[in-house]
């Protein structure tokens, strides 16, 4: 065999262990990425690549994805997992189109789905499949985005016309930055107060519900009482219609109500199966944790198109003459190059194994009979969307600047894709969860994951909670993981005495950080308890404690899965080369926060002069396989037919 051809053995390999469960379907995306040559434009309007994108998704329609999503007995084949990769898939391609693709099928079909009944269900998901009902998802407003509770817009229930009036009370309420509003949507499901009264009751706010409102008519012009504007330009996704709307008093009828946790009778009279308001809106959130799984995935995908960029740019670009000799040298020869580009490979490979196991855990559970699902699961996997949506966002913004940097003057031309996708990816780090705000998240339910209501709490009574927990806080294990707990019970329990390169010892490594900062966070979180204590103040005060705890809980969790995976590969070759890659992803994290591991002790000067030169040492192990690894991501030839690319 062939040095080429074990190479491209090797490439087939890692790229089936990337693909995962929906192998296929990554496939069937790929090819219609490269038919249809669904890359990044510059050289469009915003009216000609809106029109394009929409194009775009209704050649899709025939490939079935969009059918995937949905339920059988609502209209569709369900196979959620099939639905969010190929979403993530399109991450390969043109951002605007996965975006598009999400609001449409992801949010607004996600908010049907999940908060509708049979009636909804039978008048908007077979058309909302087919974009014969175009709609988009009105959560976001100009005053409040993050903190969905506390949303303005609402909805008055009027029992004698039996309709709810949609109402904008100020123009902090009006709905902002929402996809497909500017001119494509239809229908919006928006997010508002409910108010109603049943008889011989005075009107109560009953807290956020979800509503379908009608937008636009046939010709495409506002409906009565609504106003909608465009967005305009933005840093990124010019195919995406991003518009605002605002509501004078609109009404729609009862029935438009998406009723699955609630709903008003012809009387007024409120209902709901679930008592308390919080765990009520909570519920919902919930329910919709696919379009969080879907941006972390797509967004990955992403990243690892520009890192292929980069990596396929420095195999070829050569810089300055090698002494004492005539040709000039690679870049992908030169150290710094390889520290700039490898370790976020490797943490490419980490995020996206991690991801595929969100996608698969998200795929069993609305796949199965939701009376039959453990709300403690679901809880696990919202915990666990967020981490991963926070951590592989942050990558893959962060991934696609370094590759644009890397590649000096070439990355910065709009021919070669960087810069555009260097817009397009900026803003995943803020929506579907702002990061600072789903790590602190995290770190939240880190510290009170046993504790059913703790969720339930806002900032003060969630800090007095904490404050008067008299147990220990202790990191949860992940029993099930079991080869995780083998690995931890076979190595030495003191990291500084053990093989760096242990798995055992970077498990624990990582799970001891996380252990040290829960349990401090704990107890500044105790002061909370002291005589005329600000519990506003306390909280404040520890946000930075409670972003280092989600930060080194995301962490932890990618590493055990890569762990996990490597522990199931059988092919000596490709197992000897997912080490290397998930040493290098664990020194290079160890690299970055040595300042707190010899602060707190955790390693001495020497093991931290260690771990630099092992991250010098594993580049140059991988350096010869660089071109495999960023193959065996998959992106498209399309993708990479740049003038950079063919030049060098």
């Amino acid at each position: 065999m062939t040095a080429e051809s074990t190479q491209s053995d090797l490439t087939a390999r890692l790229r089936s262990i990337l693909d995962g469960q929906w192998a296929p379907t990554r496939d069937i995306v790929r090819k219609q990425i490269e038919d249809q040559q669904l890359v990044p434009r510059a050289d469009l309007s915003l009216d000609d690549y809106r029109t394009r994108v929409l194009g775009q998704m209704k050649d899709m329609v025939g490939l079935g994805f969009p059918a995937q999503g949905f339920r059988t007995e609502h209209g569709g084949t369900g196979d959620v997992g099939g639905a969010v990769t190929a979403i993530e898939t399109l991450g390969y391609g043109d951002l605007s189109l996965m975006v598009k693709a999400g609001v449409q099928w992801g949010l607004f079909g996600g908010a049907i789905e999940n908060l509708g009944t049979r009636r909804h269900h039978d008048e908007y998901v077979r058309g909302l499949i087919d974009l014969d009902v175009l709609g988009c998802f009105a959560m976001t407003e100009t005053g409040h985005g993050s903190n969905v509770q506390e949303l303005e817009t609402t909805a008055t229930y009027l029992p004698e016309t039996g309709e709810f009036e949609i109402h904008s009370p100020t123009p902090s309420a009006r709905k902002d930055y929402i996809g497909g509003a500017a001119q494509h949507a239809r229908y919006a499901a928006v997010f508002a107060q409910l108010v109603t009264a049943g008889p011989g009751e005075e009107p109560t706010g009953r807290g956020v519900h979800c509503f379908v409102v009608p937008l636009r008519d046939a010709d495409g012009s506002d409906l009565p009482g609504v106003t909608t504007s465009d967005c305009g330009y933005k840093g990124g996704l010019p195919g995406v219609d991003n518009g605002r709307i605002m509501f004078d008093r609109v009404r729609i009828p009862r029935e438009n109500l998406l009723n699955r946790y609630a709903d008003v009778a012809e009387d007024g009279t409120y209902s709901s199966p679930i008592e308390s308001d919080n765990r009520r809106f909570f519920t919902m959130l919930g329910t919709l944790v696919r379009g969080r799984v879907t941006v972390g995935a797509s967004a990955g995908a992403a990243g690892r198109f520009g890192l292929a960029l980069a990596v396929n740019y420095a195999l070829i670009r050569r810089q300055f003459e090698v002494a004492g000799g005539d040709d000039e040298l690679l870049l992908m020869d030169y150290r710094t190059h390889q520290r700039r580009l490898l370790p976020l490979v490797a943490r490419a490979y980490a995020f996206a194994l991690a991801q595929n196991e969100v996608t698969a855990e998200l795929h069993e559970i609305q796949s199965a009979d939701p009376d039959t699902v453990d709300p403690d699961t679901v809880r696990k996997l919202e915990t666990k969307a967020a981490a991963i949506k926070a951590g592989h966002t942050e990558l893959a913004a962060r991934a696609i600047n370094e590759a644009r940097e890397a590649c000096g003057g070439a990355g910065y031309m709009s021919e070669n894709l960087l810069p555009l996708l260097r817009g397009d990816i900026d803003v995943f780090t803020t929506f579907e969860g702002d990061n600072l705000i789903l790590t602190q998240l995290v770190a939240k339910q880190q510290l009170g994951y046993y504790a059913d209501d703790v969720r339930e709490l806002d900032a003060l009574g969630w800090v007095r909670f904490v404050a008067n927990m008299a147990k220990n806080y202790a990191l949860e294990k992940t029993a099930a993981r079991q080869v995780v707990q083998t690995l931890l019970d076979d190595s030495d329990e003191d990291p500084e005495n053990s093989d760096l390169t242990h798995p055992g010892t970077q498990l624990r490594l990582l799970r001891n950080r996380e252990e040290h900062l829960t349990s401090t966070a704990a107890a500044r979180m105790r002061r909370a308890q002291e005589p005329d204590a600000d519990v506003q103040a306390v909280f404040t005060d520890t946000q930075d404690h409670l972003i280092k705890v989600g930060t080194s809980h995301i962490e932890r969790v990618v590493l055990e899965v890569f762990v996990d995976v490597i522990g199931r590969v059988d092919h000596r070759e490709t197992r000897d080369v997912l080490k290397k890659i998930r040493n290098l992803f664990v020194y290079s994290l160890l690299e970055d926060d040595l300042g707190w591991y010899l602060m707190h002790r955790h390693v001495s000067v020497e093991r931290a002069k260690a771990i630099r030169r092992g991250v010098n040492d594993l580049c140059g192990d991988l350096r010869p396989y660089a071109q495999t690894l960023v193959d065996a991501f998959g992106v498209p030839p399309v993708c990479l037919d740049v003038p950079m690319l063919r030049h060098g």
